[in-house]
């Protein structure tokens, strides 16, 4: 275990540290002390490293993460693993506003809450939020999976194109051309798969289902799999 000390070391020299790793590295795994609610820790990394924070964090903590999987044992300020290309980016405490935001791949878990817009612009990412997720979440959604356990705010998938949101708890309201839909097994499968890989006891038959109503896009099911 290798690490950095932010009372002592410069947040330039973290992430540059980190960022300088490969995948044929042998120090694998990292910790981050006294992280104080610094912005932009762990950022853009490249490598199949695990890097656990110790602590709270600012702004846009693990924005850019690929392959890498990153641990705060805190909470997260706003844009937690924005645009997140693939690795795991997992949160104990709350998460502030638009986690996971254009994320293009990878899993995203807040043991806690999630505040508004958590998911928006979501291109490929998976996201579980263990407690309930504030109003706007999935906005302009295009891909990927946003996994509620508990209660989700106002307008709930507004102007969604094809992400998949799944909520056990109830909704405030729905966003525009955002509807229920029918739970099929393929979907009661994702979410099975969703649950065990963020470590989330709960049945898939608990939730329900919402997706785009596809009537503010031009769709056209011969296309399906280019959305």
């Amino acid at each position: 275990m290798q690490s950095i000390d932010l009372a002592t070391q410069s947040l330039r020299d973290l992430n540059a540290t980190l960022q300088a790793q490969k995948n044929q590295t042998n120090a694998t795994e990292w910790e981050v002390l006294n992280p104080r609610g610094a912005h932009a820790i762990a950022v853009g990394l490249d490598a199949p490293i695990e890097v656990t924070v110790r602590g709270s964090t600012g702004y846009y903590c693990a924005g850019m993460n690929k392959q890498a999987q990153v641990h705060v044992t805190g909470s997260a300020g706003p844009g937690v693993a924005e645009n997140m290309m693939s690795g795991t980016v997992i949160i104990d405490g709350d998460a502030s506003q638009y986690a996971g935001a254009t994320g293009h791949g990878g899993l995203l878990v807040i043991r806690g809450n999630a505040a508004s817009r958590c998911g928006i612009s979501m291109k490929g990412i998976d996201i579980v939020v263990q407690g309930n997720i504030g109003h706007m979440s999935a906005f302009m959604g295009q891909a990927g999976n946003l996994v509620v356990c508990g209660d989700a705010g106002d307008a709930l998938g507004d102007s969604l194109y094809e992400a998949r949101i799944f909520v056990r708890g109830t909704v405030k309201s729905l966003g525009a051309d955002c509807v229920e839909k029918e739970m099929r097994p393929e979907h009661l499968e994702i979410l099975r798969d969703l649950l065990a890989r963020a470590g989330v006891d709960a049945q898939p038959e608990e939730f329900r289902r919402y997706g785009s109503a596809r009537k503010l896009y031009n769709f056209d099911i011969d296309n399906a799999a280019a959305y």
